[in-house]
């Protein structure tokens, strides 16, 4: 159970985002990356691609981790939106994909970016938690779920 606050904030999160493709999903984060990081968006956008490029960040279920080093960063920041509808995005497993969750880092951060990968790759396969953040309506309803660390609901 992990609480992703030192991450996330309530800035970096959209909900029913309305993308047509993974370039124009870029371009969003981007904006989303200014707006919630003060980082370059056209810096985020090339970052993203960059790493894309190298193999798909869809790492299957409908859901993929897009990362990348950024300049002007003192820590590392998630961003997180969820999808109006699903979209193609070469993931591992052929699906189209309705849940993303960027990690932006610092270049000198790599255990820090590793570290943050994997905590967000454990919570991501957690099919109920996955399962409430396709069910949230909200940004304040998708961080709530980052930020409490809950998995599952108390018996």
């Amino acid at each position: 159970m992990e609480d992703f606050s030192d991450i996330l904030s309530p800035a970096g999160i959209v909900a029913g985002l309305a993308v047509a493709s993974k370039k124009q999903l870029f371009q969003q984060l981007g904006t989303l990356a200014a707006n919630a990081a003060g980082v370059d968006a056209k810096l985020v956008v090339e970052r993203l691609g960059e790493r894309e490029r190298l193999g798909s960040t869809g790492f299957g279920g409908g859901i993929a981790i897009p990362h990348g080093k950024i300049e002007g960063l003192d820590h590392v920041v998630g961003l997180f939106a969820n999808l109006a509808a699903p979209i193609d995005f070469a993931a591992i497993d052929a699906l189209p994909i309705d849940l993303v969750f960027v990690l932006l880092s610092p270049p000198e951060a790599g255990v820090d970016h590793l570290k943050a990968l994997a905590r967000v790759s454990r919570r991501m396969r957690d099919r109920e938690f996955v399962a409430k953040l396709r069910g949230a309506g909200s940004p304040d309803a998708l961080y709530a779920l980052f930020a409490s660390g809950e998995s599952r609901d108390a018996a």
